[in-house]
């Protein structure tokens, strides 16, 4: 295909595809703001139902009381001799039981004699409606009052009789606001209106007190021009809408079986353009990524190419490069060999020198990180005027810098093989000993130690310091591998046998590399925290003993580490 018409080809497809892009967003706009629109609107339909079903519970639960209070003889008794010291007690207990707003006793002119609400007594309700309507019938009366605050009362009412004689009222105060604190937790707004269509309930307090009419009409200045600019982006909405705290809604209505009450709602729509939007954007951005698809597959046939031609260069370069580099290494190689030949005996010194220093500055660290905390709890016995304790410690500190000069001692044989310095050893005093040396960084740890050890004494046949370096090492590691773990625990186990086998166990993360674990400077710790010649020291500590050092993880997690030593008195125990 020439590459002119190719061109255009391609061109139609782009407009094709970006008007069937077009057309799919449109119509999913058009069908899921049906879809979601149909579905707040049943939900505001149930919400509906079940406020108006709130209403008239509340309403005939307390439109009984008047009744039976009238009826109740403490209360025409108290009328009847006007004695009404236990009478106001008495309408409160009434009022916690029923769950009324109040309840309010009045003698025939009107006066208030008792009432939950105490500072009302004495009051004068004689030109009240609900006192006058009362009067005038035998059955309850229920009255609606708008008061000072904007609020409406609304109230039940019934004469109390004694025979033929009208004694006064029983007024029971319904509060049906409650219900209405409840609804502001929802999106939408809602409110009650009278017969006369006056609203007397609504989630918004200025609404109160007037027409429907009236009460959307009332808006801030400053929300009118917001109110324009929502209307004129509305596409997505075909009709105009009333429109509550300059958001778009829906206007349900549904009648209460109560005097003429209508229960009206108004439920936002923003939350049906918020989903909407979202899944238009997810389909924009499928659209995009086909699109973004498509030029990368036509644009990778050229790179292909291109990719060819630069293979070939790179190849040529490399060629050149490597014969250049194979001139100049075999050139530096005979420059390497001449100076490896004169500075061999110097680096084999250096080496020498290199490898004591690294083992004195390992095995000094433990030691002086142990000073270093006798001295911190010296100091503080000290403070504390606690004298004798701190003298413990400093002799302690002597007993660690004579440790430490007879470590220098020892180290100078690391080099050759040793066995002057052997002698029989328990091996239970070692570790105890061992213990004893780490016992700051174990207690600043919090770590739980579990002993299994033969009550017989274990001798081998060994340099007691040496021996003691090789248990302080394995537990140290055991608490570094422990560090970042919330359960720590060590086992330490000891066991006597044809041979005698120490086993340390911790409960960190285990070992993930055991071929190199023994090997020089191989450490896993960062950096400052170890140079990684412990386990090789020590290794090489068990090997001059006659037995050998081992590792491996444990079945439930941590690593293991077995150190085996002939037993000294393996002879005698075998004869016997």
């Amino acid at each position: 295909m020439p590459q002119g018409r190719r061109a255009w080809v391609l061109r139609g497809l782009l407009v094709l595809f970006l008007a069937v892009a077009g057309v799919v967003v449109w119509v999913s706009n058009i069908w899921l703001t049906d879809r979601f629109t149909e579905t707040t609107r049943n939900r505001a339909e149930l919400r509906l139902a079940l406020y108006s079903g709130s209403i008239i519970s509340e309403l005939q639960r307390n439109s009984v009381v008047p009744l039976l209070l009238s009826r109740d003889p403490t209360l025409t008794r108290a009328l009847s001799t006007e004695d009404y010291s236990q009478t106001s007690q008495r309408l409160m207990s009434y009022r916690e039981e029923i769950g009324a707003a109040s309840i309010v006793l009045l003698d025939r002119e009107g006066r208030v004699v008792a009432a939950t609400d105490r500072a009302a007594i004495g009051e004068a309700h004689a030109e009240k409606a609900y006192f006058a309507e009362a009067l005038d019938t035998n059955s309850t009366i229920f009255t609606t009052s708008e008061l000072e605050t904007g609020a409406f009362d609304f109230t039940f009412s019934r004469r109390v009789d004694d025979d033929a004689l009208t004694l006064g009222v029983i007024l029971v105060r319904v509060d049906l606001t409650r219900l209405t604190d409840r609804w502001r937790g929802t999106a939408e707004a809602v409110f009650v209106a009278n017969s006369e269509g006056r609203i007397i309930l609504s989630t918004e307090p200025r609404w109160r007190g007037r027409s429907e009419a009236e009460a959307v009409a009332v808006q801030s200045p400053d929300s009118a021009i917001q109110r324009a600019i929502e209307a004129a982006g509305d596409w997505a909405f075909t009709t105009p809408n009333p429109y509550f705290g300059s958001e778009a809604t829906l206007r349900l209505e549904s009648r209460i079986p109560f005097r003429g009450w209508s229960l009206v709602s108004y439920s936002a729509y923003d939350s049906v353009r918020e989903r909407v939007n979202g899944v238009l954007a997810l389909e924009i951005m499928g659209f995009a990524l086909l699109l973004a698809g498509a030029f990368y597959m036509l644009s990778r046939r050229a790179r292909l190419q291109s990719v060819i031609f630069q293979r070939e260069s790179a190849e040529l370069r490399r060629l050149n490069d490597r014969l250049q580099r194979e001139i100049a290494e075999r050139q530096k190689a005979e420059k390497n060999l001449e100076e490896a030949e004169s500075s061999l005996a110097q680096s084999s010194k250096l080496a020498a020198l290199g490898e004591m220093s690294a083992a004195v500055s390992h095995e000094l660290n433990q030691p002086l990180a142990a000073m270093k905390t006798y001295l911190a709890g010296a100091k503080l016995l000290l403070q504390r005027r606690r004298s004798e304790e701190a003298l413990s410690s400093f002799q302690r500190i002597d007993d660690l810098i004579e440790r430490m000069g007879a470590i220098t001692r020892q180290l100078k044989s690391y080099a050759r093989k040793g066995g002057d310095a052997f002698q029989e050893v328990d091996l239970r005093e070692a570790l105890s000993s061992a213990l004893t040396m780490m016992e700051p960084q174990l207690r600043q740890m919090t770590v739980e130690i579990t002993q299994t050890i033969p009550p017989a004494p274990v001798l081998v046949t060994a340099d007691r310091l040496r021996l003691e370096q090789v248990i302080i090492n394995l537990i140290r590691n055991a608490l570094d591998a422990m560090k970042g773990e919330e359960r720590r625990r060590l086992d330490l186990i000891l066991a006597g046998g044809d041979e005698v086998v120490l086993t340390v166990r911790d409960s960190g993360r285990g070992i993930d590399d055991l071929d190199a674990l023994f090997e020089p400077f191989y450490t896993t710790k960062q950096a400052g925290d170890g140079i990684g010649l412990g386990l090789a020291i020590s290794s090489g500590i068990v090997k001059d003993l006659g037995g050998r050092l081992t590792a491996r993880n444990g079945e439930e997690g941590g690593a293991v580490f077995e150190v085996r030593l002939p037993r000294a008195d393996r002879d005698s125990a075998a004869a016997e």
